[in-house]
């Protein structure tokens, strides 16, 4: 199965308010990055799942890539 770089957008509650986030992460689909995104909040902020609202999921190119690791690790 060949990965693919997505980039998503989205907010996830702070307290008591809403924090904006953009992550760029390398997966094989959708649903892997979903996985991944409530494992890694979880597990960072000690926040559940619905406390997680993902807005955009895009799969981009590698020349679009700002996320020094996800870069370096797509040219590999």
């Amino acid at each position: 199965m060949k990965t693919k770089i997505f980039r998503v957008k989205g907010k996830f509650m702070m307290g008591n308010s809403l924090k904006s986030f953009t992550k760029e992460l390398k997966a094989v689909s959708e649903k892997d990055i979903h996985e991944r995104l409530y494992s890694e909040f979880g597990s960072k902020h000690r926040i559940g799942r619905n406390q997680i609202f993902i807005e955009d999921i895009t799969e981009i190119s590698k020349d679009k890539v700002y996320d020094p690791l996800v870069k370096a690790l797509s040219n590999g």
